[in-house]
Formats: structure tokens, C-alpha cells, sequence
């Protein structure tokens, strides 16, 4: 690839960066723990959006459980939203005709 080529990719890029950064923001993912017990959502952007817990879990006695359980949630849901932005990500570096392997600013 020529250097002007290259050039032109990496415009068209920086471009649709801020689109593809907007359209994470509307993703989401929800991970659960506990048998879904506990459920957390989170958006492309790695923001917590939403938190679930069965009532059945208040209990004073059960409150490192519950704790541990709304950390593992969390984590299984940031874990569905990183493939979920990879996935778009590499999406759009294919469109481009860029490198699989190339690290983008945010999210890849």
C-alpha cells in the first residue's frame, strides 16, 4: 500500500472513528451470576447501565454474597461488551481494507 493510499485510509478512519464511538454507546451486553440472581448491563462505552438483583438476596447475613455475586455479573458482562466492540471494530477495519491485526484508538 502506497503512502497516499495509506494516508487516505487513515483520514477515512478518523472519520467514521466517531461514529463507530457513538454506535458503541447503543450496544449493550448483560452478564449474570448467581444463576441469575444478580444481572448487569453494560454499553459499548464499558458504563454500567442497569443492575439486577433478586430480592431473595437481601439479606443482612448474605451481603458479601451479594457482593461477590454483582462483581462477577459485572465482569461477565464487560466480557460480552469487549467481543461485541472487537467485533465491530474489526468490522470496520475490514471495510477500510485495513489490517486485522491493528490497534485502533478505543475499544479494538
Amino acid at each position: 500500500m502506497d503512502l497516499f493510499k495509506m494516508m487516505g485510509k487513515a483520514r477515512e478512519l478518523q472519520s467514521r472513528m466517531g461514529d463507530l464511538q457513538d454506535e458503541l454507546k447503543e450496544i449493550e451486553a448483560s452478564g449474570e451470576s448467581g444463576a441469575g440472581s444478580v444481572k448487569a448491563t453494560m454499553n459499548g462505552a464499558m458504563v454500567l447501565t442497569a443492575l439486577a438483583i433478586d430480592p431473595e438476596l437481601m439479606k443482612p447475613e448474605d451481603k458479601e454474597i451479594v457482593e461477590d455475586l454483582v462483581m462477577a455479573a459485572v465482569a461477565d458482562a464487560q466480557a460480552k461488551v469487549q467481543v461485541l466492540v472487537q467485533e465491530r471494530t474489526q468490522s470496520l477495519m475490514g471495510d477500510l481494507g485495513l489490517p486485522a491485526g491493528m490497534k485502533l484508538p478505543f475499544g479494538g
